[in-house]
């Protein structure tokens, strides 16, 4: 049966339908806001899966270019693989939902949200994760939900819930927020270098907005939901894990205790050998049990450490950082690079410099047609002591240089000020946790090695928690071990003025404005650091001048009315100066030319030419003309560059002329003077009048 629940969110309508299509889905709701509308599908599979000691959770953000009436640009014009935005949003939805499964289902469950219209003044990201927690919640899937999202911006000093497109356009911030009715289950922020309490105050003031769309979720519940599916709860046995908890403890503990992760793992290894050697024989129905319960072990292990005696596996204290290192100029025939070291976890990134030319364009649903900064990080098997083939990067990698990516942006020169596209490479080295705030740092080295001048070093850092009831404790620069037994990822990337991008993982049920606030106030003490004592001795302000090896880009500036005249017909004219010079060009439509060339000569070249293709010819003045073809009644020249004009044969000479050819052939060279442009812009010329103005006794 069709339903329709209807809200307001930031002032604009909400309306959610259900009951009326995709019927054969758990749960399905159609949810519009103002006029973007995003169809959203939750399903789970009847049975769970076997063999799998995770949740297959799967969330998909479809966007389909339908939504604001375009055609795919692609060969085939139709969707292809999903856009990077489209897979960061897919991985917006997915964290703040799967903390609130059952740890212990192993049925597939797919959430497909997929845009269908989009109103730029309403996110459909925002939209999709709304419709995402209503789908599942009403639906018989087993979730402790709801949650609800909310995009904040910083606009002339004031906070403003989910703002549209001119608002964005003003904003310090760009900060999205997931939360349960009581807690903050997700954090993802872009700013431009904002102070910790103003990032604060945004987060809390979110989630007032929240709470009221989870309680209008609960009244969709109350009125439509299903009773939950019980299902196969997929847990140890008992007698296993004490009797392996009791034979293994101490080893495991000895086991751990090291801050060298080879270390730790080779322990690993011995120590899981000897448990099957004992255990074997004893529980051969139970053996595939046996890794999930080393795994418990680990975990206990860990927990309790950090909990009760405030012990980490590699010794440190709690707001201890592991050994640092910065160095630049690592690469000689690179445009820059910079290498950040913290403890194991080790990030090269390396920066290239090209012509905005160069710059990325995309074909998504969103405003952004082109983007002139690109952020791409690799974290190939060897970086964690593994071999697997490379298949390209996917949703982690795809985040985490996203991730970096908004960290700088905001101290990144503006196209007029440094009209070069720029790519940074991150190259994860060695992984023992925190790599893309590593590579947050070596990116920020790398910009300075290359010459960029960036307003301000970047430095990035993490802070980890575990939880027990009420009890919580944080732990910064968090390795491997403690992020993958712990309760959250808490990053944050900044300047010494403010913070320029967050983003937060969770494993539990959310956090508390408690722990925020310790988390913010951490990460910048602990960023401070970073960036006077570690990344500011390796290089402390961009370097004054380019690599001898970077692309150099001269502009100037034409009349957009010009535009034409400097590319000719099908691009000849263009085409022509880049083949004689060697040069790369790019055009604005504002006039502005960027010429990109390592060549000094060859820029100058390619400037003379096309200044002198926009030159407006002036009356009186004379100029050397190339005759490029003879007429019975005169001869074209070239007097400026793609600019030609007619010399009548009256106007060949100063005696009569019978012949054209008596006088001048193709290719010659000689002195004209523009006499006169008519109303079409033809142009008349005379050597004639050139001649004699050289004949003129010149004044004393």
């Amino acid at each position: 049966m069709q339903r329709i629940f209807k809200t307001e969110l930031a002032g604009r309508p909400l309306t959610v339908e259900t009951g009326k299509m995709a019927q054969l889905s758990n749960a399905s709701v159609m949810v519009r806001y103002g006029e973007t509308v995003v169809l959203v599908n939750a399903t789970m599979s009847q049975k769970p899966r076997d063999g799998i000691d995770f949740f297959p959770l799967n969330v998909d953000y479809e966007e389909r270019l339908y939504a604001i009436g375009k055609i795919p640009g692609s060969f085939m014009r139709r969707e292809g693989r999903p856009s990077e935005r489209a897979v960061l949003t897919s991985r917006l939805i997915d964290r703040p939902m799967r903390p609130l499964f059952p740890s212990d289902l192993r049925n597939d469950v797919s959430v497909i949200t997929t845009v269908m219209s989009v109103e730029q003044d309403n996110s459909p990201e925002i939209t999709a994760m709304i419709g995402a927690s209503m789908a599942v919640c009403i639906s018989d899937i087993p979730f402790n939900g709801p949650i609800a999202g909310v995009s904040v911006g910083l606009v002339d000093g004031e906070y403003v819930i989910n703002p549209t497109a001119e608002q964005r356009e003003k904003s310090r911030m760009d900060l999205t927020v997931a939360a349960s009715k009581t807690k903050i289950v997700m954090i993802e922020a872009g700013a431009d270098q904002v102070p910790e309490d103003v990032m604060l105050g945004a987060i809390l003031f979110a989630h007032e907005e929240i709470k009221k769309i989870c309680a209008f979720i609960d009244e969709m519940v109350a009125a439509i939901g299903k009773p939950k599916l019980s299902y196969p709860s997929i847990v140890v046995d008992a007698n296993l894990y004490e009797e392996i908890k009791a034979f293994a403890i101490d080893a495991m503990r000895v086991a751990l205790d090291t801050d060298d992760k080879t270390v730790r793992d080779e322990n690993l290894k011995k120590l899981y050998a000897d448990v099957h050697e004992k255990f074997d024989a004893i529980y051969p129905e139970l053996i595939s049990q046996f890794s999930e319960v080393l795994y418990k072990l680990q975990k206990y292990v860990v927990r309790r450490w950090l909990l009760d005696d405030c012990k980490r596996v590699d010794g440190r204290g709690m707001d201890e950082l592991r050994k640092l290192e910065a160095e630049v100029d690592l690469l000689p025939r690179t445009h820059g690079s910079g290498m950040f070291t913290r403890g194991q976890t080790q990030v090269l990134t390396v920066a290239t410099l090209g012509a905005l030319g160069d710059q990325q364009m995309l074909d998504g649903i969103d405003e952004e047609e082109y983007k002139r900064y690109m952020h791409h990080y690799n974290f190939p098997s060897y970086s964690v002591g593994e071999t697997r083939p490379s298949r390209g990067p996917g949703r982690r990698e795809i985040g985490h240089g996203a991730l970096a990516e908004r960290s700088l942006i905001p101290v990144l020169p503006d196209e007029i000020e440094f009209p070069y596209a720029i790519r940074l490479v991150s190259e994860v080295l060695s992984s023992n946790g925190s790599t893309s705030q590593g590579s947050v740092c070596g990116s920020s080295l790398a910009l300075m090695d290359a010459g960029v001048p960036i307003k301000a070093a970047v430095a990035g850092i993490s802070v980890g928690l575990i939880t027990e009831g009420d009890r919580f404790i944080t732990m910064l620069d968090i390795q491997g071990l403690e992020d993958f037994f712990g309760d959250m990822d808490f990053k944050v990337a900044g300047t010494k003025k403010g913070i320029t991008s967050i983003q937060m993982d969770l494993k539990n049920d959310g956090l508390t404005s408690e722990i925020v606030e310790e988390a913010l106030t951490k990460t910048r003490d602990a960023r401070y650091y970073i960036l006077d004592e570690i990344m500011a001795k390796a290089i402390d302000k961009p370097r004054a001048e380019l690599s001898q090896y970077a692309p150099k880009i001269i502009t100037i500036n034409i009349n957009p009315d010009k535009i034409r005249e400097v590319i000719g017909p099908g691009g000849k004219i263009i085409q022509k100066i880049i083949a004689d010079t060697g040069v790369k060009i790019d055009i604005e439509d504002d006039g502005r030319i960027f010429i990109l060339t390592a060549d000094a000569e060859a820029a100058k070249k390619a400037v003379a030419i096309i200044e002198g293709i926009t030159k407006e010819a002036k009356i009186g003045e004379i100029y050397k003309a190339k005759v490029v073809r003879l007429m019975a009644f005169g001869a074209f020249v070239e007097f400026l560059p793609g600019k030609e004009g007619l010399v009548h044969i009256s106007k060949l000479d100063t005696k009569r002329v019978d012949k054209v050819e008596d006088v001048v052939n193709v290719g010659d060279e000689i002195m004209v003077k523009v006499m006169e442009v008519d109303k079409q812009g033809r142009i008349n010329l005379s050597r004639k009048d050139a001649m004699m103005d050289e004949e003129k006794p010149k004044a004393e």
